[in-house]
C-alpha cells in the first residue's frame, strides 16, 4: 500500500475512536491529531500539528512530571493515569492518559503516542453519588452511619441535650455541628470546649468566666463560654475527663439554666443546647462512681453511638475521594485519586486512630506525590510494611479483587454469618451471596 494511502487508513481508524490520540517527534512536536483529541481539547487538528505538544495539551503535570516524556526517556508505558488539562475554552477538566513510545521500521525511537479520555462525566457521576451519601462533612455509606443520618434532622429540631459516644477520631465534633447547623440555633455560635485539655481550676474558668479580683491575675471582668454560648450550642468534649466537683457545676447548669462566674455570686441565666461527646464508657464510670449518675442522665436524654472505621471499611474509598478533593483545594494541587494498590493499602489497615488517621494518612500522601494518582511510594512507609510483598507480586491489584479481600475482611469480623455481614454492610442478602459466588469466597460450612 502506497505511504499515502496508508496515512489515510491510519488517520481514518483513528478518527472512529471515542479516546483522544496524538503522536509526537523527538523535538516534541505534535504529528498527529485525531477528532476526539479535537473534541476534548477543543482545538482544531490545524492548530495542534507542528505545535509543541505542552502548547496543545496543557496538563497540570507538562512541567513538572510529563507522562510522555517519561515514556520517551524509560521506555516503560504508562496507563490510565489520571491528570487534568485546560481546555482551548479556559475550563479544567479531568482525563485519563496512557503513552507508548513509536518505533520506526528500524527499531529506532521516533517520538511517542498519547491516547487520554475525557472523565467529566465519571466525576460528575462520582460528586452526585458522593452527595447522596453525606450529611454536612460527614461521608459514609455504612448501614449504622446512614441510620445516624436519618435521625440526626429529628434530634437537631428537638433542643434535647445530646451524647456523643465514639473512638478518638470518628468524627464525633463534625456531628455536634451537623447537629448545630440543622437547628433552630443555627444562626447562633457554636462553642466547642475540650473538657480534657485543661486542669479543673482552668476548666472552670474556661466555662463560667470570672469577675475581677476572682483570683490572682484576674484584673477584669471574663466571659464564660456558656455566657458565650448563649442563645447557641456549647458541645463539651471528652466530658468524661471532668473531675466530680465541676461535675456538680455542670448538672447545675443543666438543671437550671445558669451559673455563678468564679467571684461572683450573682446567678447568670443562659439559654444553650449543651451537645458533649466522649470516647469512654460512662455507664461504666457510673458504676465505679467515677461518674455522676444524675448527670449521665441529664445528658444522655439522646445517644449517639459512632462506630469506628475499622468497622465501617466500606467507606475508606469515599473518605479518601472526600480528603484529596479537600486537600486538592487546601493545597491547590491536583491529584486525581488514589491507584488500586495503594487502596488496597489503605483497605486492609485496621485505623486505631480512626478518621484522623486517615486524614493525616492522606495528608502525607499529598506531601509526597506532586500530581497524578497517590501510588504506594508516597504512603507512610509502616503503612505498607504491614502488607506482605507477595500480595503485590502479580501486578496492578484489580477493583474485583480489592471488593473480594473487602468482603472476605467483612465476613471474617462477622463470624462468617451472612446475614450479619449484609446487615452492617447494608447490602440485601441475595445481592451479598451473589458476590460470595462472584468472587469465589470460601465460606465455612458451619458457619453459613
Amino acid at each position: 500500500m502506497p505511504v499515502e494511502n496508508k496515512d489515510i487508513f491510519l488517520s481514518t481508524i483513528l478518527d472512529s475512536i471515542a479516546e483522544g490520540v496524538f503522536t509526537v517527534d523527538r523535538e516534541w512536536r505534535v504529528t498527529s491529531f485525531n477528532r476526539a483529541a479535537e473534541e476534548i481539547t477543543g482545538i482544531p487538528r490545524e492548530q495542534a500539528i507542528g505545535s509543541l505538544c505542552r502548547e496543545v495539551f496543557r496538563s497540570n503535570i507538562c512541567e513538572t512530571e510529563c507522562a510522555l516524556r517519561q515514556t520517551i526517556e524509560t521506555g516503560r508505558q504508562i496507563i490510565n493515569r489520571h491528570i487534568y488539562i485546560v481546555r482551548a475554552d479556559g475550563e479544567t477538566i479531568p482525563i485519563s492518559i496512557s503513552t507508548a513510545v513509536l518505533m520506526n521500521e528500524q527499531g529506532e525511537l521516533i517520538g511517542g503516542v498519547e491516547t487520554f479520555r475525557d472523565l467529566s462525566a465519571f466525576e460528575e457521576l462520582r460528586k452526585q453519588l458522593n452527595s447522596s451519601y453525606a450529611l454536612g462533612d460527614i461521608v459514609s455509606k455504612n448501614h449504622e452511619m446512614r441510620r445516624l443520618f436519618e435521625i440526626l434532622p429529628g434530634i437537631a429540631e428537638s433542643d434535647s441535650t445530646v451524647l456523643i459516644e465514639g473512638e478518638s477520631g470518628t468524627g464525633k465534633e463534625l456531628f455536634a455541628r451537623s447537629i448545630h447547623d440543622l437547628s433552630l440555633r443555627a444562626e447562633k455560635p457554636m462553642v466547642t470546649v475540650n473538657c480534657g485539655a485543661l486542669p479543673d481550676n482552668l476548666l472552670e474558668s474556661e466555662l463560667f468566666g470570672h469577675v475581677k479580683g476572682a483570683f490572682t491575675g484576674a484584673t477584669r471582668d471574663r466571659k464564660g463560654r456558656f455566657a458565650i454560648a448563649d442563645g447557641g450550642t456549647i458541645f463539651l468534649d471528652e466530658i468524661g475527663e471532668v473531675s466530680p466537683a465541676l461535675q456538680v457545676r455542670l448538672l447545675r447548669v443543666l438543671q437550671e439554666h445558669e451559673f455563678e462566674p468564679l467571684g461572683s455570686e450573682k446567678p447568670v441565666k443562659v439559654d444553650i443546647r449543651v451537645i458533649a461527646a466522649t470516647n469512654r464508657n460512662l455507664d461504666d464510670m457510673v458504676q465505679k462512681g467515677e461518674f455522676r449518675q444524675d448527670l449521665y442522665y441529664r445528658i444522655n436524654v439522646m445517644q449517639l453511638l459512632i462506630p469506628p472505621l475499622r468497622d465501617r471499611k466500606e467507606d475508606i474509598p469515599l473518605l479518601v475521594d472526600h480528603f484529596i478533593q479537600r486537600f486538592n483545594r487546601l493545597k491547590e494541587k491536583d491529584i486525581a485519586g488514589v491507584s488500586d494498590r495503594a487502596l488496597l493499602v489503605l483497605m486492609r489497615h485496621d485505623y486505631p486512630g480512626n478518621i484522623r488517621e486517615l486524614e493525616n494518612i492522606i495528608e502525607h500522601a499529598f506531601v509526597m506525590c506532586r500530581a497524578g494518582l497517590i501510588e504506594l511510594e508516597h504512603l507512610p512507609r509502616q503503612l505498607v510494611g504491614e502488607i506482605p510483598p507477595a500480595t503485590f507480586s502479580t501486578g496492578a491489584v484489580s477493583l474485583d479483587e480489592n471488593e473480594a479481600m473487602f468482603l472476605t475482611t467483612a465476613l471474617e469480623r462477622n463470624q462468617w454469618n451472612v446475614a450479619a455481614t449484609s446487615k452492617e454492610l447494608g447490602l440485601h442478602r441475595t445481592t451479598l451471596w451473589r458476590k460470595i459466588k462472584k468472587f469465589g469466597i470460601e465460606i465455612p460450612k458451619n458457619d453459613r
